[in-house]
């Protein structure tokens, strides 16, 4: 796994050799990063069931300003900070400990672009969904991994399904909320 584009492009990242994890393969990101890569310079990035930390650092090594890393598993908090550290984005960065719905419970509001990846086929997505929409910007974006076999609803709140696209046995649905218009 490496990053693949950005100030640590080609650099290596550890991930964590475990049943439970399943990194996003280099496809599925490069697809996640072709879809938001104007949004991502000096954005505001959760990266929630962080795992290795790649899609987070991935955004951070393009220009984002922050990234928080969520995620309950120890040995992957261990394996996203030697990643955050590798690459240089400690002041960029805060990684967590802890269940990744209750963070939403207490997060603050201002992001921009979040990251979903939970364990397939435990109805999370659509909690984490519920969950974050009180806590972004106008004009944030929301990306979902998940298996292929589920279909998400079009809209949490204000958060708008944007597209829906399927790699192998790997679907990403992206939200966006719209920009509210200004008046001149």
């Amino acid at each position: 796994m490496r990053v693949i584009t950005g100030s640590c492009r080609g650099k290596k990242l550890k991930t964590l050799e475990s049943l439970d994890t399943r990194p996003t393969t280099d496809m599925v990101k490069e697809a996640v990063f072709s879809i938001i890569q104007f949004d991502v310079p000096a954005s505001s990035v959760l990266d929630l069931f962080a795992g290795s930390g790649q899609m987070g650092i991935e955004a951070l090594s393009r220009g984002a300003s922050h990234c928080v890393f969520v995620d309950s598993n120890p040995e992957a908090v261990a394996i996203v900070k030697d990643n955050v550290d590798s690459c240089g984005f400690n002041k960029e960065s805060r990684v967590l400990c802890m269940d990744s719905l209750e963070y939403l419970k207490v997060a603050k509001a201002g992001l921009d672009i979040v990251f979903i990846d939970p364990p397939y086929r435990m109805g999370i997505v659509e909690k984490a969904l519920e969950l974050v929409e009180s806590k972004l910007n106008d004009g944030a974006i929301v990306v979902c991994e998940h298996e292929k076999e589920l279909e998400l609803g079009e809209s949490y709140g204000r958060l708008k399904l944007h597209k829906r696209y399927k790699y192998g046995k790997t679907a990403l649905t992206v939200y966006k909320i719209p920009m509210k218009e200004v008046d001149y």
